[in-house]
């Protein structure tokens, strides 16, 4: 990988779930589009993709004079006769500068279902911080059914970074981040098997409680997403930055219209200190 030229000494880095698990409208993309901006992070998971043109569309509507975004995407398997609404997908959004390598999806994490969606991997660099990014989007449902789904692909994505890391712990860094599908101190089993063996620091589980990053229907909202780190490695963090960004505020929206117009997620965002690199 090439060494990052980016300029800032902190950056940003978001994930959020688009919500296109419904039809998709040039409107709603010119909407995401606005909100992205808004959220201005060096790079971002992006969940419920609905195809490559949508985040290719994104990318050019970010873009201007001043800052080019870039994207990596990854074909997902098809849904084949589970679903009506086609693949969701998972890729991230970044801006120029910032050195991505080695995309790719976890082989086995959608546990050979074309229904479910493998991780996304990639090598990432943001001035000196380098990490092994880790996009989720995991199986969805509160009965004990899913919760079981969930386990077996968090024991594959799991497994993956304990071996990543390796016995001397050499390997960059690792960002697990995305649409979990897991609510903390609910799916308890869920986040035993995904931090790998105590590997991972579920920040977004300790800094966000009581707080929410899904809004139903009805009113009621979980804690879905999420947001880890490698524990006791990635020094880099700036503790106590994760936060939930309140997207429909920020745009001057109410919560029934925003998840109406542009998704029924919000993003977290966590900064990072990239002028140094532990690895």
């Amino acid at each position: 990988m090439a060494t990052s030229t980016f300029a800032k000494t902190t950056a940003s880095i978001a994930a959020w779930n688009l919500a296109t698990f419904e039809r998709l409208t040039a409107e709603r993309i010119k909407e995401q589009a606005r909100g992205l901006r808004l959220l201005d992070a060096e790079l971002v998971t992006l969940v419920e993709i609905k195809n490559e043109d949508h985040v290719r569309n994104l990318a050019d509507l970010l873009s201007n004079n001043e800052v080019e975004y870039e994207y990596k995407f990854e074909e997902q398997s098809p849904t084949g006769n589970n679903s009506n609404h086609g693949a969701m997908h998972i890729g991230i959004l970044f801006k120029q500068g910032v050195e991505v390598d080695n995309t790719e999806l976890m082989i086995g994490s959608d546990l050979g279902n074309p229904g479910y969606r493998k991780a996304f991997l990639c090598d990432v660099e943001i001035g000196k911080f380098s990490f092994k990014l880790v996009g989720v989007h995991l199986k969805s449902g509160r009965d004990l059914v899913n919760q079981r789904v969930r386990d077996q692909q968090c024991k594959v994505i799991g497994d993956y970074i304990k071996n990543l890391r390796g016995p001397n712990d050499r390997n960059p860094d690792v960002l697990l981040m995305g649409d979990f599908n897991m609510i903390p101190g609910q799916d308890i089993s869920n986040f035993n098997l995904l931090g790998g063996d105590d590997q991972m620091d579920f920040v977004s589980s300790w800094d966000l409680q009581e707080r929410f990053s899904h809004i139903l229907p009805s009113g009621r909202e979980n804690l879905l997403d999420g947001f880890a780190i490698s524990k006791r490695y990635s020094t880099e963090y700036i503790k106590g930055s994760l936060r939930l960004f309140p997207m429909h505020w920020t745009m001057g929206m109410g919560q029934a219209k925003y998840r109406k117009e542009v998704s029924d997620h919000l993003p977290f965002v966590a900064s990072f200190d990239i002028t140094r690199s532990r690895d």
